[in-house]
């Protein structure tokens, strides 16, 4: 896959803001789809809904969800991805406010790659957004010809 597409689900303006800023400063994404909700996230992966076309779009090389959304939870997101032959191995960063035990647990058997608690500091949260875009964008290998 040469392109380089990353799907952000996230409902949160500033968090969405901060992380598409982190990314693009360090030119590791070519393209940045963001969903605002779980379902509107599902609607892109399977050409649905506003999506819907006579093919699919094309699969993102990783998607970074947040757990709490509206309409459609990301764990819910989630456990469809891994559901379905053609998103079951996209790479999902799990990446939310929720300290909670039992999202990370249930995150973990729903089979998401990697949880990282959003940091409440600007630079912290920027550095990890970073950090994500580079190992999951850049060096992580992925399958050719899915989707």
């Amino acid at each position: 896959m040469n392109r380089k597409t990353l799907l952000l689900v996230e409902d949160n303006p500033d968090d969405e803001l901060l992380t598409i800023r982190a990314l693009r400063k360090h030119n590791l994404a070519n393209e940045i789809v963001v969903a605002r909700d779980g379902q509107e996230a599902l609607d892109y992966l399977f050409g649905e809904g506003e999506y819907a076309a006579e093919e699919a779009p094309e699969l993102p090389q990783v998607v970074l969800l947040d757990l709490k959304l509206p309409k459609v939870d990301g764990l819910q997101v989630l456990e469809r991805m891994r559901a379905h032959p053609r998103t079951h191995a996209v790479p999902v960063v799990v990446l939310t406010s929720s300290n909670e035990e039992r999202d990370i647990v249930r995150s973990y058997d729903l089979g998401a790659n990697s949880y990282v608690r959003k940091p409440v500091d600007f630079d912290q949260f920027v550095e990890a957004a970073r950090q994500l875009g580079l190992y999951w964008l850049l060096i992580n290998e992925v399958p050719h010809g899915r989707g």
